[in-house]
C-alpha cells in the first residue's frame, strides 16, 4: 500500500518546472533589505514547537532503474535537533540520521554502527542534503549581494548571490538564489564549489504553510523539491514532503538510542 502511495504521488510531478528562462532586470536591493529578506525567509521555516512530516523521494540516476524512498522527517528547531528514519524500500528501512547542532550521524543498520556525516553528504544515497530536509539559516550563515531583478518564467524574481561566512558550516561556500518578489518564496537555488563549478540547481515550484500555535504564526515549508545534479548529468531527485505535523514530539526521538530501537 506505501509503494502504491508513493508511486501516485511521484506520478503527479513527472514534467520539468514551468520557469526555465531568465531575463535581467531593474531594480536593486539594499544590503539591508538584502538580509532582512533571507532573515524573513529563515523565519518562515522555522518551527518553535516541534515538526514532522513524511517524505517521499524519487531518485532517478543515468542509466539505472528509478529509486523510491520513503522517510519520516522530525525536527525540533529551538534545541537545534533532527532525525530522518527511512521507512521505505526494505533494504534502507532503519537507517537513520541524527543531527544535534551543526554534528549530524547516520545510523546503518545492517552493520549496526554510527557514522559522522559531513554537509555535503547525500541522503540514504539520494541527491539530497541534510539541508534539503531541515530548517534554513541563510542570514546567519551567508552574505549575499544583488545580481539584479529578473524573469524566472511568469516570475519576477530577486536574483541574489550568497557567500558563506565560514564555507566550513556549509555544504556549498557559494548560492544563488533566486526569490518571488511577490510571495518571498524561493524559486530556484544554484549550488557552487569553492572552484567556482555549479553542483546542483534546485527548483521550489509549490511553498505551503501550516499555522503553528505555539509560534503564533504560520510554519513554511516546500511541498516539492527538484534536484538536479549538475556534475553527473542525467541525476535529480524529486521529494515531495506530505502530511506535515507540529504536535509536540517525545523527547526520546532526538536520540540514538531511539533511532537504533526502529531498526529491530
Amino acid at each position: 500500500m506505501k509503494k502504491l502511495v508513493l508511486l501516485t504521488l511521484l506520478a503527479i510531478f513527472t514534467t520539468t518546472p514551468a520557469f526555465a528562462q531568465e531575463e535581467e532586470g531593474g531594480d536593486k536591493l539594499s544590503k539591508a533589505q538584502m538580509v532582512d529578506l533571507l532573515e524573513k525567509i529563515d523565519e518562515r521555516q522555522r518551527s518553535t514547537g516541534d515538526y514532522q512530516a513524511e517524505v517521499y523521494i524519487d531518485q532517478r540516476e543515468k542509466d539505472k532503474s528509478e529509486l523510491l524512498y520513503q522517510a519520516t522527517i522530525y525536527r525540533r528547531d529551538e534545541a537545534d535537533k533532527m532525525v530522518i528514519l527511512f521507512t521505505a524500500p526494505r533494504a534502507e528501512a532503519g537507517k537513520g540520521y541524527l543531527r544535534i547542532d551543526k554534528n549530524m550521524f547516520m545510523y546503518d543498520p545492517n552493520v549496526g554502527k554510527w557514522e559522522r556525516r559531513t554537509e555535503r553528504e547525500r541522503i540514504g544515497g539520494t541527491g539530497s542534503q541534510r539541508r534539503d530536509f531541515d530548517e534554513w539559516r541563510l542570514a546567519d550563515d551567508f552574505v549575499p549581494s544583488y545580481e539584479g531583478k529578473e524573469k524566472l518564467g511568469k516570475f519576477e524574481v530577486h536574483h541574489l548571490k550568497l557567500t558563506a561566512k565560514d564555507k566550513n558550516d556549509v555544504a556549498y561556500p557559494v548560492m544563488e538564489m533566486w526569490i518571488d518578489t511577490k510571495s518571498d518564496n524561493v524559486l530556484k537555488l544554484q549550488e557552487f564549489a569553492l572552484s567556482g563549478r555549479l553542483m546542483r540547481t534546485t527548483y521550489y515550484p509549490k511553498w505551503r504553510k501550516v499555522k503553528s500555535k505555539k509560534k503564533g504564526d504560520w510554519v513554511y515549508f516546500p511541498k516539492e523539491i527538484r534536484i538536479y545534479d549538475e556534475v553527473e548529468k542525467g541525476n535529480r531527485t524529486i521529494v515531495l514532503f506530505r502530511d506535515v505535523d507540529l504536535k509536540p514530539l517525545p523527547d526520546n526521538i532526538f536520540t540514538k538510542a531511539w533511532l537504533e530501537s526502529k531498526s529491530r
